[in-house]
């Protein structure tokens, strides 16, 4: 405003010393910059996330088995929300979870293993591999948020804060549970930390119906109907199941069990010894492992009936 005055009062003095009014006006404005479109970016797709560049080759190469963005996609994951990964291990669905919710600005709760239940130098290597995986995603915080942890054992305590988390994630962990007897307080525990409405999504080798369920699973392959009944009995509903990670190749019937196959592709036992005629070819052509992948959900609250 205090520029067009001192043009305006110039133009006006130019005019009176020239004679008057037979002079032409002259209206010395000011051109408006030109206007700059703001365009804000939105929160990712998960297409973006699975390809992101942040993302190893290895861990790329591994898409075609686990579908990453079709299994979130599948158990409802959207930005923005609060999402517990149960057991991360090295972070290879972290690294599409964590920018994922953080570009929304969610949040990821990374439940780690519990170091109260381990000592000596198991205590040690899983301190260290904790330390390593934190060190990961506290390096680049503007790309994969700023993760919250808790831990899940045996005898760890909530997962979360009661009523808080939209989803919680397991991927192929149910069998290392039954192998330790304490599979019923993975359900407990996410049904107490779930919202009303909130997701259960469960990932695991899946074994026959027509093959008997070792209690343990030590052949880590784990029986549906098992995992749909441990869910109902913490009062989880489920909703739906999806074929995206089945391999029909996989007869779940293997020398090692599923670490016969990829990635781990054992070929002797621990004692060092192998079936005889054993061909790891085999295994390799097969591929990864058979998967269930199940939805639960916890229900929404019921509404009270007034009292007369």
């Amino acid at each position: 405003m205090k520029t067009q005055f001192l043009l305006g009062a110039a133009a006006f003095a130019i005019t009176a010393c020239s004679g008057g009014s037979d002079a032409p006006e002259t209206s010395l404005e000011a051109e408006a910059p030109p206007v700059v479109e703001v365009v804000e970016a939105g929160p990712l797709t998960l297409a973006e996330a699975v390809a992101g560049d942040w993302r190893s080759d290895d861990e790329k190469a591994r898409d075609g088995w686990r579908n990453p963005a079709e299994t979130l996609e599948f158990f409802e994951v959207e930005p923005g929300e609060t999402v517990i990964e149960i057991w991360p291990g090295g972070g290879w669905y972290t690294n599409v979870l964590a920018p994922y919710l953080a570009s929304g600005d969610g949040q990821l709760i990374a439940a780690v293993w519990d170091v109260n239940v381990f000592e000596g130098d198991r205590l040690a290597r899983i301190e260290q591999r904790i330390a390593d995986y934190k060190a990961v995603y506290e390096a680049d915080a503007d790309l994969f948020g700023t993760l919250a942890y808790s831990a899940f054992s045996a005898e760890s305590g909530p997962l979360a804060e009661a009523g808080t988390v939209d989803t919680v994630l397991t991927f192929r962990n149910v069998h290392n549970w039954m192998g330790g007897d304490y599979t019923a307080k993975f359900f407990t525990d996410a049904y107490d930390a779930l919202k009303p409405g909130g997701v259960l999504g469960v990932v695991e080798h899946r074994l026959p119906s027509s093959a008997e369920q070792n209690p343990r699973a030590a052949s880590g392959y784990v029986h549906e109907d098992f995992v749909k009944a441990l869910a109902a009995a913490a009062g989880l509903e489920f909703v739906a199941a999806s074929e995206i990670n089945a391999n029909p190749a996989d007869t779940a019937d293997h020398p090692f069990g599923v670490w016969t196959l990829p990635p781990v592709s054992r070929t002797t036992d621990r004692e060092g010894n192998a079936p005889e005629g054993f061909d790891p070819a085999i295994y390799a052509a097969i591929g990864e492992s058979d998967r269930m992948t199940l939805m639960f959900k916890k229900p929404e609250a019921e509404t009270l009936e007034a009292v007369e």
